[in-house]
């Protein structure tokens, strides 16, 4: 029998998977706490706030605020979860981010919501695209970016147990799910989930199921294409890059985010310090319009199509 395409597999919204993984941690930990910029509803957290009132606490719409208000906690003894729309999050306070919890070391737990281009209809203000880039260049600060519930599930247990600032994109574009149940994060650590010999295909978050319906059509025309899951994009699996770039042609890098600085970035400075190899990197590479995000994504070459032509062409002048 054919085997299913990852196309036709059920889709689901990571943010209800983000839900029921905090509920379950916080009723197993008192000092877990939610801090939010008016933002309950798009973070879909009533559910949080009716079992826990007293430990969601709602600043308004003052984003540098919320962040400082989380380093509190956490300097004293509590666990914060800061759940706000990633585009505000990351630009308005950038400055607490980089200062009041990396630099500090806050165990703040930074979740952005709706990255990328989920809010594709509101246009470029509430597009996230830059993000990554943002967060990946300030010490002291795991960046991580899951592909499906599970892996958005499994990052966030990681880092309520682990001691430190970590940020979390949590999408609420659907997405198939890609991972086990059983699934278990790694931070620093890619996921082979196919192997091939050709080609590589690295990616991450919305995007990863469509390098991996790419794969499946480059195979059918005798392509066998690596595809890698690369959910820490800081710090980044280099062996895993290395390998790629050592047993294959060249590598596509696929993200929702700019081209400059995220995980593309990342993939190409490794590559270019430990094994120069040809780099396709696709993502977003301007102040993208208003549309949805499906049209978005395919506006700028990451349909499961131009991510394969994007193989073919790297396999063609290599």
């Amino acid at each position: 029998m054919p085997r299913t395409s990852v196309a036709d597999l059920p889709r689901f919204d990571c943010r209800d998977a983000y839900v029921a993984t905090l509920s379950e941690l916080a009723g197993a930990d008192q000092r877990i706490v939610g801090v939010v910029n008016d933002s309950v509803g798009s973070s879909k957290l009533a559910g949080f706030r009716r079992s826990f009132p007293d430990r969601l606490i709602n600043v308004g719409i003052a984003e540098q605020d919320m962040v400082g208000v989380a380093a509190g906690l956490a300097n004293g003894g509590r666990i914060p979860f800061v759940s706000a729309a990633s585009c505000f999050l990351t630009a308005r306070a950038l400055e607490q981010i980089k200062a009041d919890v990396a630099y500090s070391n806050h165990n703040v737990k930074l979740c952005g919501m709706s990255p990328g281009v989920a809010y594709g209809e509101l246009g470029p203000t509430h597009h996230s695209i830059e993000d990554i880039a943002w967060l990946r260049a300030i010490a002291n600060l795991t960046v991580i970016v899951p592909s499906d519930p599970a892996e958005t599930s499994a990052a966030l247990r990681w880092a309520a147990a682990v001691e430190g600032p970590v940020f979390v994109r949590v999408s609420r574009m659907s997405v198939p799910q890609v991972n086990p149940d059983d699934y278990a994060f790694v931070p620093g650590r890619a996921v082979t989930l196919r192997d091939g010999g050709d080609v590589t295909l690295i990616a991450n978050g919305t995007v990863l199921w469509r390098a991996l319906v790419a794969a499946e059509r480059l195979e059918a025309e005798g392509v066998s294409a690596r595809v890698l899951s690369m959910p820490t994009v800081k710090p980044l699996d280099t062996e895993a890059v290395v390998a790629a770039a050592r047993e294959t042609a060249g590598i596509v890098t696929i993200e929702e985010s700019t081209i400059a600085g995220g995980l593309g970035g990342a993939v190409a400075e490794t590559v270019v310090q430990r094994h120069p190899a040809r780099v396709a990197i696709l993502g977003i590479p301007e102040f993208a319009p208003t549309g949805s995000a499906a049209y978005l994504l395919d506006r700028y070459g990451m349909s499961p199509e131009g991510i394969a032509d994007a193989a073919r062409s790297l396999l063609r002048h290599g």
